[in-house]
């Protein structure tokens, strides 16, 4: 625990949960590293968003939209803006989990949807970059028929229909499928 802040610097990641810290640390005494964290945030070289998250000044948004509610991971408009799918842009971080919730903090909005844990525990169609869970494109488009029947998508050019057909069965819908089969023939 010696140099604490020093090893955490060193990290890429920019985000922190008690446990991830307990792990990093090799430390099993949590209260510690609650005191420590403490010190850190009251000394200003660390931030506390939420409680018992701790994050490095310019921390990363989508780590934090991870750390907040666990499981989860980045999905639906969000991931579907970056990949040119829906053109209107909105700065919301959109999320996937067990429970819907909408939060701001420091500026950032973070809107968590609620899905059924089976296809939230399925990580078909899910990458972990540096800590972050995201949803590909066309994950994220089967996401956000599954939880909008009648939504409505700008581009599907950038989406690979070989990939959806792969991905539909973790669904276990039959109106999803109906919906993307209907949404191919349209295009």
């Amino acid at each position: 625990m010696q140099n604490t802040l020093n090893n955490l610097w060193q990290l890429p990641q920019t985000v922190f949960t008690i446990s991830q810290l307990a792990s990093l640390l090799q430390e099993p005494r949590t209260e510690l590293i609650v005191k420590r964290m403490y010190y850190y945030v009251r000394q200003g070289s660390l931030l506390s968003p939420r409680r018992g998250i701790y994050a490095k000044p310019l921390y990363n948004p989508e780590e934090l939209a991870c750390a907040l509610y666990t499981p989860c991971y980045l999905s639906l408009e969000y991931v579907l803006q970056q990949a040119g799918v829906v053109f209107q842009m909105d700065e919301t971080l959109t999320m996937v989990s067990p429970l819907s919730r909408t939060l701001t903090i420091d500026g950032h909005t973070f809107r968590y949807r609620q899905m059924r844990g089976d296809l939230i525990a399925s990580m078909a169609g899910i990458e972990n970059r540096r800590n972050i869970n995201i949803a590909i494109p066309e994950r994220a488009l089967l996401d956000t028929m599954y939880l909008q029947p009648h939504c409505h998508f700008d581009n599907l050019h950038p989406l690979s229909r070989r990939m959806i057909r792969q991905l539909l069965p973790v669904y276990q819908n039959k109106r999803l499928t109906e919906r993307v089969e209907k949404l191919f023939s349209q295009s």
